[in-house]
């Protein structure tokens, strides 16, 4: 309808318990949780789902439970739980970058950062949200705003919306335990195909991916699966068949190509060709939004200079947004906290006055306005979990280098400052889309704005303390070290390595701890050197760019900032990607998806496949008019507690494995699942076969109808 005749849920005039302290206090342990859960789901699948939904069904349940609970107070615990969420995702989309660029995770710089891109996607959508969320109603739907004021309003009514979640919570929960704490079954089978070389069909058979296929649905979760079909069943086998003959190492590899395995080809040829992919996929997505970003910010600066000059009229209770003056001193607020953050913490190695370390904070403020309208008014035509926020942070990092570059500031201290500078910016621009979200629920059940926007700048400093610690947690929990010899003459080491310490201590043995990013002859990657035998005796392989929790838009930040500043990139496989995506397009296909796909391993993208293949089941046969399966709907439910569950339970293994690395508990205390089920713990099949039966439970619950 239009805003004049559009009336929300809960009358403007009548007066409601919105701001309570229960749900303040509720939100922000949500905010905690799933701030948490999105940082270990994100590493691992490279994809974050709005978790307002599951946060709203879970809050109806719980403060009922209390007694009579306002549609507002639940709108309220969903509002400051969703930050955690969206900080989260845009955390882990940058700053993991500092471990691929040899800089290691500082829990005070990620808390900071966070913290600092949070608010600032907050304050910024105060000026926006009369233009965005108001005057544009029914030409911005705001998906996931939308269907959650569909959630609070069917709650007030009753049914079972929490059971639901309740039940994927605890299904996919025993199944998560039993597979990665008690190693019940293998949690990613595989088959090598002897008649395709370089190939691997291989799937990682957890809840959250399942769950997360069935959410983003069919269209979407196949084309994510057919790059990665198209990475590890076409051009890797391609590779292996042309490459077959070579007689050495062809760059970035340093194994040839005959003896190379899947996981080689991938991590040197298609990871390259993927950063292209995804790299150019963001920027199109980017460009294809531009009329849109200069008629946004029109449309906000006329509000904000009719404010000014005191033509709104005296605001009612739906209308009341936190004033300019918030707004304006907030952002110097955070210009004084980025410029305080570089100058008493800087990074180590990187030369910069005072004055430059003002202008980097001006940069984060203006570059911070442009992106969290862009990602507001995505987000209100294609929903929070198309939002091309790595396309912004790659625009914002381009430019950051390219100001870098012209002033000679090209080590790797200024990569380091150049990640800081768009790892803010991609945070406000992430958390702006998800209160966009919020902001849109508001508006549809009645909430009071003013109350909205002081409960995301809580739930944003609350799930801060969860995120970096969750983040430092998994790069912890989840390292190996391989054993490898490789000749180096650490008195003439190649471009691109570098001697980080003297005096690494791994099994009461020291060693020299070498970073190589780019470099000739050493795989990307940290390695424990022995001056005794002149060799590198070790891998060490963090958490974080591991198979495990492969960070993919984190990895490609560090090498579109490396590429620009040192010139080290294998360009011409970049160009491959470049051009697949141009090819992609042609084609007609929106090519984010696809390009993700290609770039992510396919064990990620075949289990999300599963996931819609459900979803496309459950579909079958339901009338247009229906509108199929909604956001709201039974199987959506079941889907997000699938997803908690495997991101609860998935930390509680990491943190029983930290606790096993210190020795506080005792090695293999509960893997006792191979004990008990013998060699079928091993077993491809029965891996599957259990996998098949989490997917079945998926469809038995889309397929009953809501009461």
């Amino acid at each position: 309808a239009p805003p004049g005749e559009f009336r929300p849920y809960i009358d403007p005039g009548e007066s409601q318990a919105e701001f309570s302290v229960i749900a303040v206090i509720l939100g922000a342990l949500f905010g905690v949780l799933f701030g948490a859960v999105t940082v270990y789901v994100g590493l691992r699948a490279g994809l974050t789902v709005s978790a307002s939904i599951p946060i709203a069904v879970l809050s109806i349940s719980i403060l009922r439970a209390f007694g009579k609970a306002t549609i507002l107070e639940n709108n309220i615990v969903q509002t400051t739980g969703s930050a955690g969420e969206s900080v989260a995702a845009g955390v882990i989309f940058t700053l993991p970058a500092l471990i691929f660029l040899g800089y290691p995770l500082e829990y005070t710089r990620v808390f900071l950062l966070a913290l600092i891109g949070g608010w600032l996607g907050v304050l910024f959508m105060i000026p926006l949200r009369r233009q965005l969320i108001v005057k544009e109603h029914g030409n911005l739907l705001y998906p996931e705003g939308t269907a959650c004021a569909d959630v609070l309003v069917a709650g007030e009514r009753g049914g079972s919306f929490a059971s639901r979640v309740f039940w994927g919570l605890g299904l996919g929960g025993v199944y998560t335990f039993l597979m990665t704490t008690m190693g019940a079954w293998r949690p990613q089978p595989e088959y090598r195909p002897d008649w395709l070389p370089g190939a691997s069909f291989r799937a990682s058979i957890t809840s959250e991916y399942l769950g997360v296929g069935y959410i983003i649905g069919p269209k979407i979760a196949g084309t994510i699966f057919a790059g990665g079909v198209f990475s590890w069943l076409v051009l890797m086998p391609a590779i292996k068949f042309f490459g077959q003959f070579a007689p050495g190492p062809l760059y970035p590899s340093t194994v040839p190509i005959p003896d190379m395995t899947p996981d080689q080809l991938w991590a040197s040829y298609i990871r390259p060709m993927g950063a292209g992919a995804v790299a150019t996929a963001g920027l199109i997505t980017l460009m294809r939004t531009m009329p849109t970003i200069f008629a946004a910010l029109t449309s906000g600066l006329k509000d904000v200079r009719a404010q000014q000059a005191g033509a709104e009229t005296q605001a009612g209770r739906v209308d009341k947004d936190l004033s300019m003056k918030v707004v304006l001193f907030g952002s110097l607020a955070i210009v004084a906290m980025m410029w305080a953050l570089l100058t008493l913490k800087p990074i180590p190695g990187a030369f910069t006055t005072l004055g430059a370390n003002l202008v980097a904070a001006v940069f984060v403020v203006i570059f911070g306005f442009l992106f969290v309208t862009v990602s507001s008014r995505i987000c209100g035509l294609i929903g929070t979990s198309a939002n091309p926020v790595s396309g912004m942070t790659i625009a914002t990092l381009m430019a950051t280098c390219a100001v870098f570059l012209v002033k000679g500031w090209t080590s790797e201290a200024y990569a380091a400052l150049a990640l800081t500078i768009g790892g803010v910016v991609c945070i406000a621009a992430a958390n702006a889309g998800a209160t966009s979200q919020d902001l849109k629920t508001g508006f549809l059940v009645g909430a009071t704005p003013v109350k909205q926007q002081i409960g995301l700048i809580v739930g944003v400093m609350v799930s801060v303390f969860a995120i970096g610690g969750t983040l430092i947690l998994m790069n912890k929990g989840l390292e190996k070290y391989h054993p490898m010899q490789i000749p180096l003459n650490i008195e003439q080491v190649p471009t691109g390595v570098r001697l980080e310490s003297d005096s690494y201590v791994y099994k009461e043995k020291s060693y020299v701890l070498v970073n190589a990013l780019g470099a000739q002859g050493v795989p990307d990657g940290k390695y424990l050197y022995d001056p005794a035998t002149k060799q590198i005796e070790i891998q060490w392989v963090q958490g974080i760019g591991s198979e495990q929790a492969a960070a993919p838009q984190a990895r490609l930040m560090a090498t579109v900032i490396n590429g620009i500043l040192n010139q080290r990139l294998p360009w011409r496989l970049v160009a491959l990607g470049v051009f697949l995506v141009i090819a992609v397009e042609l084609l007609g296909i929106r090519s984010l998806s696809f390009a993700v796909g290609s770039y992510l391993s396919i064990a990620t993208t075949m289990a999300i496949f599963v996931g819609g293949v459900v979803r496309w089941l459950a579909e079958r046969g339901k009338k247009k008019a229906e509108h199929a399966e909604s956001e709201v709907s039974p199987g959506s439910l079941y889907a997000s507690g699938l997803i908690a569950a495997g991101g609860v339970f998935g930390l509680l293994a990491i943190v029983i494995n930290v606790l096993e690395g210190a020795k506080w508990v005792r090695p293999n205390l509960f893997r006792v699942g191979p004990d008990i089920l013998g060699s079928l713990a091993q077993s491809n099949l029965f891996a599957v076969a259990l996998f098949v039966l989490l997917a079945g439970s998926l469809y038995t619950f889309a397929k009953k109808k809501l009461e």
